[in-house]
């Protein structure tokens, strides 16, 4: 018993001064929205930073949902492939917001209403990239999403260094 006790104490003791610089900050999260109309509906990227020397970037699930118009507009109705890159446009552009780029992304989950678009999904994800790494990836058949029109969805998680 006593040689339990004695090893958790020195587990303790080596935890408080394992990092020191960590400990004094504490994790922080904080969440952004771009498209007028999603406050208060979700998020649509969230990070946590002190973690050392890095930070986590969730992004909710992108679209074709217009950021400039009303809840529900959908750009490029019937166009897969216009909604994937301009869904990717709109990834770019929030990572970049929070200091990332998809280079920084490590998985993603991406819905399609019609699995028959998978071939376009990846010529679309390849273009992308650009040559770049591509993450992780799970690509899911759905029956739709959250408004008729769209075609694709993409969650993005990446991992930025400070």
């Amino acid at each position: 018993m006593f040689k339990t006790i004695a090893g958790l104490s020195f587990a303790a003791l080596m935890m408080l001064h394992a990092a020191p610089s960590q400990a004094q900050e504490a994790m922080e999260k904080k969440s952004y929205n771009y498209a007028a109309w999603t406050p208060g509906i979700f998020s649509e990227a969230v990070t946590i930073t002190n973690m050392g020397k890095g930070k986590f970037i969730f992004l909710a699930g992108v679209g074709a949902e217009d950021e400039n118009g009303p809840r529900g507009a959908i750009r490029h109705k019937g166009d897969f492939l216009a909604q994937c890159a301009y869904a990717y446009d709109k990834i770019k552009r929030a990572l970049a917001a929070n200091g990332s780029s998809l280079k920084d992304a490590v998985k993603m989950t991406v819905y399609v209403t019609d699995m028959r678009s998978r071939l376009d999904w990846a010529k679309c994800s390849q273009e992308a990239f650009a040559g770049e790494r591509v993450p992780a990836q799970t690509l899911l058949g759905i029956s739709s999403l959250a408004f008729p029109e769209m075609m694709v969805e993409i969650d993005v998680t990446a991992v930025a260094h400070e």
